[in-house]
């Protein structure tokens, strides 16, 4: 028995480059090293995968099918990896209706959509319509053939309902017909059919019961009728495929009857196997008249006729079994053995994902919190200690310590301004400072310059955008500029309020500069400059060796140790790592969600816990170390010789030791700021590569959509549908085609008599009003037939024969038949010639002579040769119109 399935076409996808964005969101996002290498190979794998799966025909065979499968996969894994979004990382997807074949202008349907859901609702489509082919492509003899068919069957069925529950969701607007959820719903339903049908073959071909094999056979007639319902409103199908499922419908009916007839056989129910074989033989007839060019049933022909035949041979002559009415029969049960594939990640068992080692993007951006949340905690603690360590040097310059204890002689520069100065020329001096400064506003005006362009470039792709959306209004379907760049826009203030916040920063440091630049300068003096410039005096000379000065210095020593453990804990702060990321995929991969704050604040907790208690111990202990140094140098202070050089050199001293502490201070907040800068340059880059590919994709999408416009605007009629003038309409009910009309001519009508007046009572017709004739009746209707009803009628043979020739006739009748027909002497526009499209036979009036002996203002009517005079008793008269009796008026 020959078959027919029905397969789908592959859609058509139009070619992306996958390895730049992907590389690009890599580069920006993974540290240079191997991990980010490693990454940039495997995007360009993913590319070149893609071009294999739908960049080129497919065969119909199990490896292109497993192409399309791995290429499924591989989009389903990295799409948690990648912020795949129309204002991130922004890739347009196109593709073709898959059952539209397009125009000469307008070329075929297709949709762009930079939805990676589309991208995989799209190959998933491929690989129902690929498992389809290669299952048409099966041989059915041999059993092998059979399963195969059947597990490709069964997958596409899983695929297309698959499609039909997540379509919707996966797409942010109307997709294309051919993925629908109508539309792959009734695919699904067809695959299903197709299944069930070949588990009947299989059935049929292990020679397995006929009471099972009648009910495979009536699940599959009953899935073939299901869509073959739902196919009757789908417009964009082939058109082959409604006849090829009414013929299979058809045919596992017959088969279902053929075995449930052998069955009743078996169980001597021979009336009831002869009404199944009946049926058998009805739906087969109807498969052969109406779709023998989709479905050979000639074999199951055969078969039911010859097993029918003997069973009416064998009841007529022995069994003489009633032959019930096929409404009667019990009805057929049903077995259904196709199950859908589920679609589960991964499909195929060869996929290897290449981006194995990259953490999902919840991870990632769990991480991206967390790694704030961190750099928060050690900033505030870092910053706590040096804001102590800022407040030790104040209170010690503003002592004068520890130069007021090391100052003997009182004519030599004390070791520890010698050391601070000694540092600051190391450092550059305001050479250094002046030089950070001069930097700034260059890096400044860089950073400007990029954000500037950055946001131009959004602002004039938007200005296109609504420009278009005003020409086009509600053709121009796609996401509105201003609504999809909110989030850049969004970045880009917080990118300017930051340059702001710096600006200010920066005068903040210049004005610290000024009002400190003097005495720095002073302490990059050499040694000799420097003791020159500050003052002789000795106000401890007498208190060398004293208990106070003792202590001062054992205090500035712990103070010292304090200082020293400060900066080993900022270290220790600062190199503190630890990995979360087996942290939340462990939670992603138990609960499906990250609760990033909760497991962020328990390990910080437990990480840096001890640090946080070390630091507090550290700030505990250094303000119990200068509450003792203040109370000794007050001590100290009442017992030194005060004089006007001792103060002076005092005051000097206390000065250039907060120089250095001030200079120290500008150096690390400018060169801060230098790499704040820096650090915001990449930033600001990346963000303008972001804003380019996204107007690149607009712009590409942009350019999409004008073109389907066009092509849309091309199939649509250029006018519209003008209604056809009354004189342009046919003459006749039953012609659908109309000739021209003739012009119009003037006809005097004779004057009419009425049926009570005749040429011998002249006078008494003269006395009466003469009326007007009726109006011009509609054009006549040919093809109807005549009804005689009164004088001047005309029956549907011929005139009678008895008329009498000889009475003169004054007038010419105004209607011809009882339906009100006009004479064809009232001349066009009625056709009136042998040969015209709507030509009809005059009927003659009552009376007439054969010959036309007497007769007067008769029409004139050609005779084409060969045409006969009249018509005979035989020849039907036309027929009559279909408008009210008109009455007759006599002259």
């Amino acid at each position: 028995m020959a078959t027919t399935f029905v397969s789908v076409p592959l859609k058509k996808a139009s070619e992306v480059d996958l390895f730049k964005p992907l590389s690009k969101f890599i580069g920006a996002t993974y540290p240079s090293g191997e991990s980010q290498a490693e990454y940039v190979r495997a995007a360009e794998e993913v590319n070149k995968l893609r071009k294999s799966a739908v960049g080129r025909p497919l065969d119909k065979h199990d490896s292109s099918l497993d192409t399309l499968l791995r290429y499924y996969d591989q989009l389903c894994a990295i799409e948690p990896k990648f912020p795949f979004a129309e204002n991130q990382l922004c890739l347009t997807f196109t593709w073709k209706d898959a059952f539209d074949k397009g125009s000469l202008f307008g070329g075929s349907v297709k949709l762009a959509l930079a939805s990676l859901g589309y991208e995989k609702t799209c190959v998933l489509f491929n690989v129902g319509a690929l498992a389809s082919q290669i299952a048409a492509e099966q041989n059915l003899e041999n059993d092998e053939g059979l399963k195969s068919a059947a597990k490709y069957y069964q997958l596409a069925t899983g695929v297309f309902q698959h499609i039909k529950d997540s379509v919707l969701s996966a797409l942010n607007r109307e997709p294309t017909m051919d993925i629908s959820p109508d539309t792959v719903g009734t695919l699904s339903l067809i695959m299903l059919a197709q299944a069930q049908e070949v588990f009947f073959l299989k059935a049929a071909a292990d020679k397995m019961k006929d009471a099972i094999i009648a009910r495979l056979a009536n699940q599959a007639a009953d899935y073939y009728g299901d869509a073959f319902k739902q196919c009757q409103y789908k417009e964009n199908l082939p058109k082959e495929v409604l006849p090829v499922l009414a013929a299979k419908h058809c045919m596992m009916q017959a088969n279902a009857e053929y075995h449930q007839s052998i069955l009743a056989k078996q169980q001597k129910k021979f009336g009831e196997e002869i009404a199944r074989l009946q049926h058998g033989t009805d739906l087969v007839k109807t498969i052969a008249s109406r779709y023998d060019e989709y479905i050979n049933v000639k074999d199951l022909s055969d078969k039911i006729s010859r097993a029918l035949t003997a069973a009416k041979k064998d009841n007529d002559f022995i069994y003489h079994d009633r032959v019930p009415d096929v409404k009667d029969l019990e009805p057929i049960g049903k077995a259904s053995l196709v199950k859908s594939t589920p679609v589960t990640v991964p499909m195929s068992q060869k996929f290897t994902d290449l981006f194995a080692k990259m953490v999902p993007l919840a991870v990632q951006q769990a991480l991206s919190i967390y790694n704030q949340r961190r750099a928060d905690l050690v900033n505030r603690m870092i910053a706590q200690m040096r804001e102590s360590t800022n407040l030790t040097n104040g209170i010690l310059a503003s002592l004068n310590l520890p130069a007021a204890i090391e100052d003997i002689s009182g004519d030599s520069i004390p070791q520890s301004i010698l050391e601070k100065s000694s540092s600051v020329i190391r450092q550059g001096g305001l050479q250094t400072i002046d030089q950070l400064i001069r930097d700034l506003p260059d890096l400044l005006q860089r950073n400007s310059e990029i954000l500037d362009e950055s946001m131009r470039i959004l602002e004039q792709e938007e200005i296109t955008d609504n420009e278009l959306k005003t020409k086009f209004k509600e053709r121009w379907q796609r996401t509105p500029s201003n609504e999809l760049y909110k989030p850049l826009r969004a970045d880009g203030a917080n990118f300017r309020n930051t340059l702001n916040r710096a600006v200010q920063a920066d005068k903040v440091v210049r004005e610290r500069y000024a009002a400190h630049s003097e005495i720095i300068a002073l302490l990059c003096k050499p040694e000799a400059e420097l003791n020159t410039a500050i003052p002789s005096g000795n106000p401890t000379r007498s208190l060398q060796g004293s208990e106070v000065v003792t202590l001062l210095k054992t205090l500035l020593a712990s103070l010292n140790e304090v200082k020293k453990e400060r900066e080993t804990l900022e270290n220790d702060l600062k190199s503190v790592e630890f990995d979360m990321s087996s942290k939340f995929l462990t939670a992603l991969a138990q609960e499906g969600a990250i609760n990033e704050e909760a497991i962020s604040v328990t390990e910080l907790d437990r990480i840096y816990g001890g640090h946080t208690d070390k630091v507090q111990k550290n700030l505990k202990k250094q303000e119990e170390l200068l509450a003792n140094i203040q109370t000794a140098h007050e001590e100290f202070s009442k017992s030194t010789q005060s004089n006007t050089d001792a103060n002076q050199r005092e005051e000097i001293l206390k000065k250039l030791a907060a120089a250095h502490d001030q200079f120290v201070e500008l150096v690390a907040n400018l060169r801060e700021g230098t790499k704040f800068y820096n650090g915001l340059t990449e930033i600001l880059l990346k963000f303008q590569t972001k804003c380019s590919d996204i107007v690149f994709a607009r712009k590409t999408e942009r350019d999409e959509l004008l073109k389907d416009m066009q092509q849309s605007m091309a199939r649509e009629p250029s006018a519209p549908n003008l209604a056809t003038p009354a004189y342009q309409t046919a003459v006749s009910i039953n012609e659908s085609t109309s000739g021209p009309t003739p012009a119009p001519r003037t006809v005097f009508q004779p004057k009419t008599q009425t049926p009570e007046c005749s040429p011998s009572s002249s006078s008494v017709c003269e006395n009466q009003p003469k009326p007007q004739p009726p109006a011009r009746p509609p054009p006549p209707s040919v093809g109807s037939t005549y009804a005689p009803t009164s004088y001047g009628t005309v029956t549907g043979t011929s005139a009678p024969a008895s008329a009498p020739t000889s009475a003169p006739v004054s007038a010419s009748p105004a209607l011809i038949g009882g339906t009100g027909m006009p004479s064809q002497a009232q001349g066009p526009p009625y056709p009136s010639y042998q040969g015209y499209p709507g030509y009809y036979q005059m009927p003659m009036p009552m009376g007439y002579g054969q010959f036309g002996y007497g007769q007067y203002n008769m029409p004139y009517v050609y005779q084409p040769p060969g045409q006969p005079p009249f018509q005979s008793a035989q020849q039907p008269q036309q027929p009559g119109y279909p408008y009210p009796q008109q009455q007759y008026y006599q002259q």
